[in-house]
């Protein structure tokens, strides 16, 4: 019998590969999936149960099944939030209209220009806006937008968290990062300075709100500075542990971070297993847990910071306590320095060996990147046609 303890709280589901947006700091819409590769709804019955589910992909909106899925993953999770660009309203909204209960998250990376120019779509920002819009008009909830903060757009950081204010709608921030999933290598913020600072300012302001939830996403922006002043994170990285990925082939990852030229290696695939408690407990995902154990990555996204700011709550909320109360007396957040919160991670964890320098162990099936060129060309126009 597997100790059912050990199970995972969080999904992250990428549903497809395919995207109508052009982003700067993200090729996945050059390497679109095909279509009859992708899993199903009926792939996902095989799942357990999960507190919480984030539907993404690329866009999953192109997903012309996407509510069959969202319908088995109801079964499946408490909670279920989907990334998208917000560029389908009229499919958003009518699924919003079957689901009200769904969480919706918006990407905007800026103000109209900084967004358009950075998600490489004129009228972007106008549509994930107006789609947003719409659903608070509907009386959705779960609700809210993000910014992936780059070296170009963190003078808007502060004007789209007073927006999110104004409108009484969720913020959420990351740092772009390099990874298989984005078939980037080559984001990497320069400009730290500039870009800390507006952190530390955002830090000032949601210590200064009322709602422990904006205490707690502070400490989550600390370590966003953490990460782009190249530390070891302040809490170690469990993933494989706590939450994974499914790619849209099935295939299982601890994150979406991994790269290539560190290590990548599949835990297994839902489509080739008899059930996910063999495949959670099998031989493979014991293997990418160990590797996750002295990952060099320093990596701070949310879906593997959150799962451990919860196990390990007594750190950040030291951290809290402490400057709310500096908050309340108007004393400035310092920034600069990073609560050591030691909870028996492994040093080698995030420690930024050289790519290359580490053992390059790839399993699992990355059929996309065979794609002939003339095939991918083909999706992409399909993309063009159906969704401009």
């Amino acid at each position: 019998m597997h100790d059912k303890s050990l199970m995972p709280t969080d999904v992250s589901i990428i549903t497809t590969y395919r995207c109508q947006m052009r982003c700067k700091m993200c090729d996945i819409w050059e390497h679109p999936t095909r279509k009859k590769e992708e899993i199903t709804a009926k792939d996902l019955e095989i799942l357990p149960k999960f507190k919480f589910a984030n539907i993404t992909g690329g866009e999953p909106f192109v997903r012309r099944d996407l509510e069959d899925i969202i319908e088995v993953m109801y079964t499946k999770a408490e909670r279920i939030v989907i990334s998208t660009s917000g560029w389908h309203t009229k499919q958003i909204i009518k699924l919003a209209e079957r689901f009200p209960e769904i969480g919706i998250r918006v990407s905007i990376e800026g103000l109209p220009i900084m967004n358009d120019y950075l998600r490489g779509r004129e009228g972007g920002f106008d549509r994930g806006l107006r789609t947003l819009m719409s659903l608070k008009e509907m009386g959705i909830k779960d609700i809210g937008f993000g910014q992936t903060v780059s070296n170009k757009n963190s003078h808007d950081l502060l004007p789209l968290y007073e927006l999110s204010k104004s409108l009484g709608m969720e913020f959420a921030t990351a740092s772009f990062h390099n990874s298989f999933y984005f078939h980037r290598d080559d984001n990497v913020v320069t400009n730290k300075d500039e870009v800390t600072a507006n952190f530390s300012e955002l830090i000032e302001r949601l210590m200064k709100e009322n709602k422990p939830k904006s205490w707690f996403r502070a400490f989550f922006n600390l370590g966003l500075i953490n990460y782009i002043r190249e530390n070891p994170r302040m809490l170690p990285c469990e993933a494989g542990s706590a939450n994974f990925f499914i790619e849209p082939n099935g295939d299982v990852y601890p994150c979406n971070g991994l790269e290539e030229s560190y290590w990548k290696e599949s835990m297994g695939n839902i489509r080739e297993c008899d059930s996910f408690e063999n495949l959670w407990f099998g031989e493979k995902a014991q293997k990418v847990r160990k590797k996750v154990r002295t990952c060099p990555k320093n990596c701070w996204m949310v879906g593997t910071a959150a799962p451990v700011m919860k196990k390990y709550i007594k750190y950040p909320l030291k951290w809290v306590v402490k400057n709310k109360v500096k908050s309340m007396l108007g004393v400035p957040i310092c920034t600069d320095t990073f609560p050591v919160c030691p909870v028996g991670q492994d040093p080698l964890q995030g420690d930024l060996r050289e790519s290359g320098s580490v053992d390059v162990s790839f399993q699992g099936n990355d059929k996309q990147k065979h794609m002939q060129d003339d095939e991918r060309l083909a999706i992409i126009d399909e993309i063009e046609r159906e969704n401009v």
